[in-house]
């Protein structure tokens, strides 16, 4: 039996760069994601998606780098970490970032494609829903120009929340 994958993809107002650091920069990610995205981006390396938005710092997913081409295309392992270095309950997310022709550019097209996923699993379930909602938040953040900088010294997460 197959493992299920989901895709999807959001054509995002900003140029590949943008992007691209947006879904590796803690300063970005814990803006839209409310989690820190931890790593070298190293292939091989370990990385972390870290909660930012209670203070604790949880973990709730880790694995590896596998491919890293800035600004094109990454590949990462995707556990819970009780599920770490066991196959059968680790999937794979690649991001793929392509520049779009199209008037008024600069355009790309953001595809998330999760694959390997278990079967009927909780997993499945979340990120059938996590994706689009992430996506839509990450489209949000690029193409305002209020929300479009780094978190200013002396704001909090809460400032974002309005």
């Amino acid at each position: 039996m197959s493992k299920p994958s989901f895709v999807y993809v959001i054509y995002i107002h900003a140029e590949p760069e943008q992007v691209w650091q947006a879904l590796i920069d803690p300063e970005f990610t814990r803006v839209y994601w409310l989690h820190d995205n931890v790593s070298d981006w190293q292939v091989g390396s370990k990385w972390e998606h870290r909660r930012a938005d209670d203070g604790s710092g949880t973990v709730d997913i880790v694995g590896e780098v596998e491919e890293f081409d800035r600004p094109r295309r990454m590949v990462l392992t995707w556990a819970e970490p009780a599920d770490a270095g066991k196959p059968e309950k680790t999937s794979r997310v690649t991001f793929e970032i392509e520049p779009q022709e199209w008037p008024g550019g600069p355009w790309v097209s953001l595809r998330i494609i999760h694959s390997e996923l278990e079967p009927e699993s909780e997993m499945l379930a979340n990120v059938s829903w996590g994706w689009p909602a992430l996506g839509s938040s990450l489209k949000t953040l690029l193409e305002s120009p209020d929300l479009m900088r780094l978190k200013p010294e002396g704001t909090t997460l809460e400032d974002y929340k309005r």
